[in-house]
């Protein structure tokens, strides 16, 4: 499990990549722990690619960071298949966001 820390003012945003098997039947759950209301998590653009059919695909999240800021917040993603909850994260990925203190207003 990889884990990746950034750091983030008020009203930025950060892109984050992550390899996607839907073909399998996987997709991409995030929990937010922490000081959860300081970010938020929604599906990105979608990637332009010419991926085979059935191959792995990059999907795209944006995490927003919200004003005023001041805080930490874990991101927890894991690629499960919905069918199966009680099954094992076929891959996890960890995001630390710390959002500095700020007046916000970028993108």
């Amino acid at each position: 499990m990889e884990v990746r820390r950034v750091v983030l003012g008020p009203g930025e945003r950060y892109e984050l990549r992550l390899t996607g098997r839907g073909a399998r039947g996987y997709v991409w759950t995030w929990q937010v722990t922490g000081d959860a209301d300081v970010v938020s998590v929604a599906p990105g653009p979608v990637l332009a690619g010419g991926a085979a059919p059935g191959a792995a695909v990059e999907l795209s999240y944006v995490v927003g960071a919200r004003p005023p800021g001041g805080g930490r917040a874990r991101i927890r993603f894991a690629q499960v298949r919905p069918p199966y909850p009680d099954e094992a994260p076929y891959d996890e990925f960890v995001l630390d966001v710390e959002v500095t203190p700020g007046s916000g207003g970028a993108g």
